[in-house]
């Protein structure tokens, strides 16, 4: 019950609500304790007195105790629905709020719509169980515990019939209930499955319209849903017989207890009040023995949904601040990377020993094959990730001693794939910023060569980009990207590919943005397009986790090695792209590069 006492913990802020309605909700227990009593009294005016004055008394007092036991459960639901509804925001505010605190790795790791899974379908689940659970469990207790005073004032051995049946009643909650819990595991698992699938398949539909794969998609997603169904017909099973069983021994108890007392009765030893009162009774009785049962599984299903929330909740992130962290004070740009060794696996090492010194100001290309350790190095830099062994300067200052958030605020990233909000350019571009002006906003996207495709759109800066920016182009996006990055004015910058995938005239566009953007800041390039290289002041060629070469472009070329090869290679692929290749044009490839 650990999982249940921490939810439990979510309530105390509205505590004031929860006495309320506690409060309310003990009078209408009280309330439906007492009436029976006056029906009894009502049945032996009638049955025994014949007294009318009485009776109309008593039926008016009656109408009474239900008008307030109405006013009473309309108070007590209404504070506790209210707090519920209060709690369960708060608990998907505080799941959202701890994943903006995990590392990077948690997202490699995790697919979106698993957890997306965990904040709706699981979040849903325990909704019902938060308050419902502790209201249930002191209206019945009340319930069943005054209901056996009274009963055992009223006739000792009709309570012994009704006390022998809880034992049963028992047995079977702890049985069905643990197999609900275990099955409602199983089910929110295989709805994360589903929501999951639904999540990139939407992301992916054109890519899924391109490749006519949709009946695969369909199937997928069929399949998935179908195991979801399987595990739900299996908890379907157990409810259903579950359920009537209960039913069945309290309308057994009920029919015992109506047959002795109508015995009790005929031999005069109770009279026609007493017998009607004591059903009463022992139908308030009854009802909580089933609703503990009832109550029971239910605990086991939020806590099955629980156990996948606070998995996610319990994770610690991998890269945090050090306890005596301290603010990173204003960047200058002095980068120093020593005997950096990282991998994302034991083994197999990506990164291997780097040594690295760049000066303050100075532009740095990475270059290399696919896999040589470019991308993984600069998120090293940018702190996604922390070193399994070396250390990595910033103006003298290992960047693991300083607070992660002050050393962000001071680092631009551009990465490849552009990612866009679904509000407004502003917005996106005020990302950077917050309460940056809107012309701020216009300088910033001059200065990233946007300010002229906006003005163009429908609805300038207030135009709705979509999902991921879906309807503006791959350029677009990019300069809106260069444009938040200039926005925010950062120290050291961090650019990934960010001209690749682009015509010629985006490219220009953004090429000259991005000569804006790094002037005068320590900037690292992971280089796709030649004309990012010709402009490095150093460029570092990688390969298999190692910086192989290191030079200007014009002693790299000099050089004859892995980047001579990788340079040829891409002026080949831009000659072929602007002239048809003559028909047996020898290779301009150095034999001597050809190991690479």
């Amino acid at each position: 019950m650990r999982n249940f006492k921490r939810l439990s913990k979510l309530l105390i802020p509205y505590r004031t609500a929860i006495v309320w309605g506690s409060l309310f909700l003990v009078l209408v227990s009280a309330i439906n304790l007492a009436i029976p009593l006056f029906v009894k009294q009502l049945v032996d005016v009638v049955e025994i007195n014949k007294d009318l004055d009485a009776l109309n008394q008593m039926a008016w007092t009656i109408a009474l105790l239900f008008l307030l036991q109405m006013l009473f459960s309309t108070a007590h639901n209404y504070l506790y629905d209210i707090t519920e509804k209060r709690v369960i925001t708060d608990l998907r505010k505080i799941i959202f709020n701890h994943l903006q605190t995990l590392s990077t790795s948690f997202f490699v790791k995790r697919r979106t719509g698993e957890v997306m899974s965990r904040m709706t379908n699981d979040v849903t689940t325990i909704e019902g169980v938060i308050t419902d659970v502790p209201a249930t469990l002191l209206q019945q207790s009340i319930r069943l515990v005054g209901g056996i005073i009274i009963v055992i004032i009223m006739n000792w051995k009709l309570t012994f019939m009704i006390l022998v049946l809880a034992p049963i009643m028992v047995l079977f909650a702890k049985t069905f209930g643990r197999k609900l819990k275990n099955l409602s595991r199983e089910i929110q698992d295989k709805l994360a499955v589903s929501t999951t699938i639904i999540e990139e398949n939407i992301s992916g539909m054109p890519l899924v319209k391109s490749f006519v794969r949709q009946k695969q998609e369909i199937s997928r997603f069929d399949d998935a849903v179908e195991d979801s169904f399987q595990s739900a017909r299996k908890r379907v099973k157990i409810s259903a017989f579950f359920g009537p069983i209960i039913g069945f021994i309290a309308f057994i108890t009920a029919l015992i207890l109506l047959w002795y007392g109508g015995r009790e009765v005929i031999a005069g030893n109770l009279s026609p009040g007493e017998m009607v009162a004591f059903i009463l009774y022992a139908a308030i009785i009854a009802g909580p023995m089933g609703s503990f049962a009832r109550l029971y599984t239910r605990i086991q299903e939020g806590l099955g949904a629980s156990e996948r929330i606070f998995e996610i909740l319990d994770t610690q992130p991998e890269v945090q601040d050090a306890p005596d962290a301290y603010p990173m004070p204003e960047i200058v740009g002095k980068v120093e990377i020593r005997n950096l060794h990282f991998h994302y696996r034991k083994d197999q090492e990506v990164l291997k020993g780097l040594n690295i010194s760049i000066n303050p100001g100075e532009m740095v290309a990475l270059v290399g094959p696919s896999g040589a350790g470019k991308t993984t190095l600069v998120q090293l830099l940018h702190r996604f990730y922390d070193p399994v062994s070396g250390e990595i300067l910033v103006d003298g200052k290992n960047i693991r001693d300083v607070q992660m958030t002050s050393y962000w605020r001071q680092i631009g990233l551009v990465p490849q794939e552009t990612l866009l909000f679904g509000g407004t350019i502003e917005e996106n571009i005020r990302f950077a910023k917050e309460g940056a002006t809107l012309q701020e906003i216009q300088q910033a996207a001059r200065s990233a060569n946007a300010h002229p495709f906006i003005e163009e759109c429908p609805d300038g800066y207030q135009t709705i980009v979509g999902e991921k920016g879906i309807r503006l182009s791959a350029g677009q996006r990019q300069r809106i990207a260069i444009a938040r990055a200039i926005l925010k004015n950062p120290h050291l910058l961090i650019l990934d590919e960010a001209t690749s995938s682009l015509d010629n005239e985006s490219e220009k566009l953004i090429q000259e943005a991005l000569e804006r953007l790094m002037e005068g800041k320590t900037s690292f390039v992971i280089a796709h397009r030649l004309s990012t290289i010709h402009n490095a002041d150093k460029i570092l060629v990688m390969d298999k986790g190692q910086i192989v070469e290191t030079g200007t472009h014009q002693e790299l070329m000099d050089h004859k090695g892995l980047y001579q090869y990788l340079y040829n290679l891409k002026a080949l692929q831009i000659e072929s792209e602007m002239e048809p290749v003559e028909e047996g044009a020898q290779s301009k490839i150095n034999p001597v590069t050809k190991r690479f």
